[in-house]
């Protein structure tokens, strides 16, 4: 099975505060473990980073440690799916015919990545949003 991780399950993951980490962390381990392809949207990488370096946590992340994280995670076998020029053209015209506006572009272009790398799983938080995004991965947008 190939699932790619949305932002919001890496958060969760990483951030043993965050409310879903214990679940999170399991969806990864089992990934890093072998029992799945795990693959990222090429631009989650600056989306976790932002978030990471963002969140309200006490003590705040700094940015030397939210680097750290995400280059402790990219030591593991992560296939990244990068995004082309036409992949955020057609985005956009996609985006202005759903119509989709704010923050959920983001979500669009994770959804983007996982239906050029024909995954089987789109794993969220926020599935309302990815479902918004793209309505035909229905089948494939989880949480948990």
């Amino acid at each position: 099975m190939k699932a790619l991780f949305d932002t919001s399950v890496l958060v969760a993951a990483l951030v043993g505060q965050h409310p879903r980490h214990e679940a999170a962390v399991q969806w990864l381990n089992r990934a890093l473990a072998g029992e799945f392809e795990l693959l990222l949207c090429s631009h989650t990488l600056a989306e976790l980073f932002a978030t990471l370096t963002s969140m309200p946590l006490k003590p705040r992340l700094s940015a030397k440690t939210a680097e750290q994280l995400i280059a402790d995670l990219l030591a593991n076998p992560i296939t990244l799916v990068p995004l082309e020029e036409d992949d955020c053209r057609g985005l956009l015209v996609r985006a202005a015919r759903l119509p989709l506006t704010g923050g959920v572009v983001y979500d669009a272009l994770i959804a983007r990545a996982a239906e050029k790398a024909g995954v089987e799983v789109l794993l969220t938080l926020n599935p309302r949003d990815f479902l918004r995004a793209w309505p035909e991965g229905y089948e494939r947008v989880r949480t948990f």
